[in-house]
C-alpha cells in the first residue's frame, strides 16, 4: 500500500484471510475480527474442496476473471506451502440431447475464459475416463482440482501473522461508526480506530454491512446443502468429479459426485432453505435469522418463482433414495446402501430486492468501508485473486 494504514478485516474465512495476508505483506497494520474461536468455521470449512477451473462463468465477469487468476495463484500457494493439490479432473455430463445443446454453451464459455485442455467427449470417450459413468456426451476439464481449503486458510493466517497482522477470535463486530474520515469499530467488546475496513463476513455479510450503512441490499438468504457420502469400498467408482449440466430454470447446480482430498467421495448437495444462517442441521433454528429471511422482499419474490423446485428439494432432502436416484442418472450402478450421511454446508446466497439471485461476485465501497456482499463458489478458488482485486481498490 502507498502508506502504512490500519485496516480491519471482518471474517477469518478464506477470502478474509487472503485479503488480510496481502495487506499485511504490503505493509499495512492489519487486524482480523472473527466471531468464532477459530478460522474457517463456516463456508470455508463446509465446502466441497473443489478448485474450479472456470468453465461455467460468463466471460468478462468477476467470477470468470478472478477464478482463472485464482487457480494459478492457489496452485502456486499450495506448492510453496507444501499443501496437497490434486488435479483429478471433472466431467460435466449431459444426459440427453437437450443437455447436449447446453453443454455446447458451457464449452464455448470455457474456451472464452481460457480454461486449458477442455474437450468434448462422446459416450465411448467418457467411459475411458470414467468407466462407471454414462451420458449422451460430456465435457472434460482435466485441470479441475481438489484441496483442503481449511488447511489453505490456516496457512494464509500464518503468513499474515508472520507479516505482522493480528487475528482476534471471539470478536464479533457490533458497531461501526464514522470518526471523520476514519472508523471506530467495536468488536468483542473492544473499540479500535481504523483507516479502512473490509467486510468478508460470509453468511453475515449483509448484517455487518448494514452496521456500516451499506444497505438495504442485497440480503443473504441461507440455503443448506445436504450431502451423502459413498461407503469407503465404493469410493473408487469415480476417478474424478462428476457434475451435471446446469439447468437454467433452476438456481442451483444439483447433485454431483465429489471426491475429496482425504479420499472420501460425497454425493450432493441439494439446496433447501436454512432456518438459521449457520444451521448445518435440520433442527437448527434461529428465529431472528428466519424472520430476517422471510421479511426480505427479494426472498418472497424468489420463493414465488421457484417454490415448486423448493418443494422438490425439501422432499428429496428427507430421502437417501432420492439422492441415490439423482446420482444414478450418471452412475447407474449406485444403490442406496452405498451411501451414508455426511456433513452439510450452508451457502450464503445474496438475493436482490427484485428476487433475483446475485450471480457474480459483488463488492461494494462506501467511504472507507469495502464490503464483499456476494462471494459464493468459486470464491475459495478465487480467494487470492479476490485479495488482489480488493487490495488494489483500497489504494
Amino acid at each position: 500500500m502507498a502508506r502504512v494504514t490500519r485496516v480491519g478485516v471482518v471474517g477469518a474465512g478464506i477470502v478474509g484471510l487472503a485479503i488480510a495476508r496481502q495487506l499485511a505483506q504490503q505493509g499495512a497494520d492489519v487486524i482480523v475480527f472473527e466471531k468464532e474461536n477459530n478460522a474457517a468455521q463456516h463456508q470455508t470449512g463446509h465446502n466441497s474442496g473443489v478448485v474450479h477451473s472456470g468453465i461455467y462463468y460468463p466471460p468478462g465477469s468477476l467470477k470468470a476473471t478472478l477464478c482463472r487468476r485464482g487457480v494459478g495463484l492457489l496452485r502456486e500457494f499450495c506448492e510453496t506451502h507444501d499443501l496437497a493439490y490434486r488435479e483429478i479432473g471433472k466431467v460435466v455430463v449431459a444426459r440427453n440431447e437437450a443437455e447436449v445443446v447446453r453443454l455446447h454453451d458451457i464449452e464455448t464459455r470455457a474456451h472464452a475464459n481460457g480454461v486449458p485442455d477442455v474437450r468434448r467427449l462422446d459416450p465411448g470417450a467418457l467411459r475411458e475416463i470414467e468407466p462407471h459413468v454414462v451420458g449422451a456426451a460430456a465435457l472434460h476439464s482435466p485441470t479441475t482440482a481438489i484441496v483442503d481449503f481449511v488447511a489453505v486458510s490456516l496457512a494464509m493466517a500464518s503468513d499474515m501473522s508472520r507479516a505482522g497482522g493480528e487475528l482476534r477470535f471471539a470478536a464479533p463486530v457490533t458497531h461501526i461508526d464514522p470518526v471523520g474520515d476514519r472508523l471506530r469499530v467495536r468488536a468483542g467488546g473492544v473499540e479500535v480506530t481504523l483507516d479502512r475496513l473490509v467486510i468478508c463476513a460470509g453468511l453475515q455479510s449483509d448484517v455487518v454491512a448494514a452496521l456500516a450503512g451499506d444497505e438495504p441490499g442485497p440480503a443473504i438468504v441461507p440455503f443448506r446443502g445436504e450431502y451423502f457420502r459413498l461407503k469407503s469400498e465404493k469410493a473408487g467408482i469415480v476417478n474424478g468429479l462428476v457434475y451435471p449440466v446446469p439447468d437454467p430454470a433452476y438456481p442451483f447446480l444439483g447433485v454431483h459426485i465429489t471426491p475429496r482430498i482425504d479420499g472420501s467421495v460425497d454425493v450432493g448437495p441439494n439446496a433447501v432453505l436454512a432456518t438459521a444462517r449457520e444451521g448445518y442441521r435440520r433442527r437448527d433454528l434461529n428465529p431472528a435469522d428466519l424472520a430476517r429471511t422471510l421479511a426480505w422482499p427479494g426472498f418472497r419474490k424468489l420463493a414465488a418463482q421457484h417454490w415448486r423446485a423448493g418443494v422438490h428439494e425439501l422432499r428429496g432432502s428427507l430421502s437417501k433414495r432420492a439422492f441415490t436416484a439423482a446420482a444414478q442418472d450418471y452412475v447407474p450402478s449406485l444403490r442406496p446402501s452405498d451411501l451414508v450421511a455426511a456433513p452439510a454446508g450452508v451457502r450464503a446466497q445474496a438475493v436482490d430486492a427484485d428476487g433475483s439471485l446475485v450471480d457474480d461476485f459483488r463488492i461494494s465501497t462506501l467511504g472507507p468501508v469495502t464490503a464483499v456482499r456476494n462471494a459464493p463458489s468459486p470464491a475459495a478458488t478465487s480467494s487470492l485473486a479476490i485479495a488482489e482485486h480488493v487490495v488494489t481498490g483500497l489504494r
